[in-house]
């Protein structure tokens, strides 16, 4: 006689759920390399250097952008290169986020940034943003 109620068949649920959320092939298979540490990929080359005087480009694109809404359009100085990494809008949709791009860490004033900051002058906030983003200011 099978058992009733809400336990009933919950141990062989669990098995056949695990077995359908990661294939034995799968759990056999090595990873792949991530695509940001494929040191064989040429990455583009850098155009700027510490101290450089940029602007993020103003543009709203679709989709998954990893520079903030609000520093598009603003100024800001190169402070460091990041090194190059895979492009995070190609990665998101499954792309092979090739050629790498170079990442910097762009400083900018925090009073540019926002207008009605009543800090001090000097106060800046530092963000990384990829070189497709970045223009020559």
């Amino acid at each position: 006689m099978r058992e009733a109620g809400p336990k009933a068949g919950r141990k062989t649920e669990r098995k056949t759920a695990a077995k359908r959320r990661i294939p034995a092939e799968a759990r056999t298979k090595t990873k792949p390399a991530s695509p940001t540490k494929i040191t064989a990929d040429p990455a583009a080359p850098t155009h700027f250097r510490p101290g450089d005087r940029v602007r993020v480009i103003a543009i709203h694109p679709p989709g998954h952008i990893r520079t903030p809404h609000y520093i598009r359009g603003k100024s800001g100085v190169i402070e460091r290169s990041c090194g190059a990494f895979g492009n995070p809008e190609e990665l998101a949709f499954g792309r092979t986020g090739r050629p790498r791009q170079p990442l910097y860490r762009v400083r900018f004033a925090q009073n540019h940034v926002w207008p009605d900051y009543r800090g001090p002058t000097t106060d800046t906030i530092d963000i990384e943003i990829y070189q497709h983003w970045l223009d020559p200011a």
